[in-house]
């Protein structure tokens, strides 16, 4: 079975040549031609020699998605439904989104999701496997391919927990990364997570210039548990402590996402609860007005109380802000158009 070319990062491309009894600095010109250029076969790669071509041709795949459905909201959104070619039929969600700053994706980093968080639409699609570092790169290339696009964010945020799947991620950040590539700095990457603790301590020890994003949820151990099941696993107590050790050791804000749900964790108590949690943390929760789905028992609080809950922070010293809803006429909540597929089947 032939590799996939992306999962390598340039260091790794390098020894791959090697093993191809060819020079080094090769690498350097396919990641140009991958990254920068965009190329869909070994065949456009005109500065290698015919040799070369045939060689990586033989031995390797560009890891081409499929583009399975497509759908663009009135706001701009775009949201993408990718068979990811790998035979067995795998499907992924990618999400496109304009800023005033420039184009940002979320992409997804597992076939499915195994935290079961009660208020998301990847809940309930079973879980397939782990997607390698060149399947994470791949959806921002077949995106700007399909749009002619330049795309300078990027955030961990579809189908799947990253650090579940913390080696691909990794990778797939060092290849977004690369100055020679894609070169996207890492204050432009934000990488979300449900709280998978360990990983955190991880992730701060990395020193990563990247965003990190806590979904939180709620400020207490029963209501959190009730929405997102690996609170059982890493209670908030362990997991605030975990997020205290990544901002003292990388000096940078943690956002923590909090979706608002209607006569649940939406009232003052709760935002009282909240800055008690985080005051004197170096953070900013970001407020989501939920998406309701289909089965799902959490509908969307009120304007009033989520104008109420982010003005109770702010003057309590905790920096809140409301996320701008994009898309949702489009089902671009993670999880919801690879859903309506299973359905269809």
């Amino acid at each position: 079975m032939k590799k996939n070319i992306k999962n390598f990062d340039l260091d790794d491309l390098k020894e791959e040549l090697k093993l191809l009894g060819e020079k080094p600095f090769r690498a350097e010109q396919i990641f140009k031609w991958i990254y920068q250029d965009k190329v869909k076969s070994f065949d456009e790669m005109t500065n290698l020699s015919l040799d070369l071509r045939k060689k990586l041709d033989e031995n390797y795949s560009l890891g081409l998605f499929k583009i399975v459905r497509k759908l663009e909201s009135v706001d701009g959104t775009k949201k993408y439904l990718f068979d990811v070619q790998d035979g067995e039929g795998n499907l992924i969600e990618s999400v496109l989104m304009q800023y005033h700053h420039g184009y940002t994706i979320c992409v997804s980093c597992q076939i499915g999701c195994k935290m079961g968080c009660k208020f998301c639409a990847s809940t309930g699609i079973p879980f397939s496997r782990n997607l390698e570092a060149g399947e994470i790169v791949e959806q921002l290339l077949a995106i700007e391919r399909d749009v002619g696009i330049k795309i300078s964010n990027i955030v961990f945020m579809g189908i799947g927990e990253p650090l579940d799947n913390y080696d691909n991620v990794m990778n797939s950040i060092k290849i977004l990364n690369n100055q020679k590539g894609l070169n996207i700095g890492a204050r432009h990457i934000s990488i979300s997570t449900s709280g998978v603790v360990p990983k955190i301590y991880e992730l701060a020890d990395k020193q990563m210039q990247c965003t990190l994003s806590v979904s939180l949820h709620s400020s207490n151990n029963k209501t959190r548990s009730e929405m997102m099941p690996i609170n059982n696993a890493y209670p908030i107590e362990e997991l605030i402590k975990a997020c205290k050790y990544y901002i003292q050791k990388t000096n940078k804000r943690i956002s923590f996402e909090y979706a608002l749900a209607k006569d649940n964790n939406d009232n003052l108590d709760d935002a009282r609860e909240l800055v008690k949690l985080l005051k004197g943390m170096l953070a900013h929760v970001n407020l989501i007005p939920i998406n309701k789905i289909e089965d799902g028992k959490y509908t969307k609080s009120t304007n009033e109380n989520i104008i109420k809950f982010r003005d109770y922070l702010n003057d309590h010293g905790i920096v809140a802000t409301i996320r701008r809803e994009l898309g949702s006429d489009i089902s671009a909540a993670c999880g919801q158009l690879r859903k309506q597929n299973l359905n269809k089947e």
